[in-house]
């Protein structure tokens, strides 16, 4: 059983948000695209999200579960959350429009 049945999380739960970063930012050359998803998403669940979200044809999804960080404000020590990544490579043709035309 996969995680995200097991959670029935929505297609809005499962994408957070858009990273753009400079490597993110190579990789739209490429058609990828890269996203904050939720942690006990698999593969699927986040291919028919991104598919069901922005209309288009997902050909390939690579994830990355990124370790806790820690993250001192003077002498308190605390830690960053952690996240899961996801690189989605689009058919051709298809495109996300992360950024808005005024």
């Amino acid at each position: 059983m996969s995680n995200s049945s097991k959670y029935h999380l929505s297609s809005q739960q499962v994408v957070k948000y858009p990273i753009i970063t400079d490597k993110a930012t190579r990789l739209l050359e490429n058609n990828q695209y890269t996203f904050v998803v939720d942690r006990y998403s698999d593969k699927i669940a986040i291919k028919s999200a991104i598919e069901y979200l922005f209309d288009v044809k997902v050909t390939k999804v690579n994830t990355c579960s990124l370790p806790r960080k820690q993250k001192r404000v003077g002498k308190y020590i605390g830690w960053k959350p952690q996240y899961k990544k996801a690189i989605v490579t689009l058919s051709e043709g298809d495109v996300i429009n992360l950024f808005t035309e005024n």
